[in-house]
């Protein structure tokens, strides 16, 4: 093969790669258009979560320097996808407890999980804590909260999600969730909201809708 024959076939190589390449360019634009347009026409709406209900297995303060609080409690959150062709992987999600800004407890894992169109998931998670030093500022707001007689915790959810259109599937997304939960202690646990007995625990019944960001 001659220098002039050889200098042909590499040029002819390199015009078929770089067709090769704008064509693969030009389908991946295509599919990602395609999915931003079906994802734009589908609307996707956020999960809808509820806390349904808490079970205090304890709840104890101690002091007076320095104010350490141990809890165990067991929540019951409900997770609807309200989507009829998205679905939903939960990847990762941790479950915990916070008073006025501050976290009360460890962080309790949840197992991941697929949810399907229009699907609902329910998730029991014990939440607990030992002596978790409880800053100055809150600790004299949490005893006078308990001897009034009742304490506004906040459930939260953080954790990692992705959807789901026909056989894509998205990268991943945070997602934190806010759940509202008012425990009754003394006279207004008599009250107000009596609980049920547990075992050792007192289980209310709350059925707070929670704030979901994606």
């Amino acid at each position: 093969m001659s220098v002039k024959e050889c200098t042909h076939h590499k040029n002819k190589r390199r015009k078929l790669l770089r067709k090769l390449c704008i064509g693969f360019l030009i389908l991946a634009v295509l599919v990602l258009l395609t999915f931003f347009i079906t994802w734009a026409i589908l609307q996707p709406r956020k999960p809808r979560l509820t806390l349904q209900d808490a079970t205090i297995y304890a709840f104890n303060i101690s002091g007076p320097n320095t104010i350490l609080l141990s809890s165990n409690f067991q929540v019951t959150i409900s997770s609807r996808n309200p989507n009829s062709r998205i679905g939903v992987y939960y990847d990762k999600l941790n479950v915990f407890a916070s008073y006025r800004n501050q976290q009360i407890t460890y962080y309790t894992g949840i197992q991941p999980v697929y949810q399907g169109h229009k699907e609902t998931n329910v998730w029991s998670p014990f939440v607990y804590g030992t002596n978790v030093p409880v800053a100055p500022y809150n600790g004299n707001s949490l005893t006078e909260d308990k001897s009034d007689g009742e304490i506004f915790l906040l459930i939260k959810m953080n954790g990692r999600v992705r959807w789901r259109v026909g056989r894509f599937i998205s990268g991943r997304y945070h997602i934190h969730v806010t759940c509202p939960a008012i425990i009754p202690f003394g006279d207004k646990q008599k009250s107000l909201s009596p609980g049920i007995v547990v075992g050792t625990g007192i289980k209310y019944q709350l059925s707070q809708r929670c704030r979901v960001n994606v």
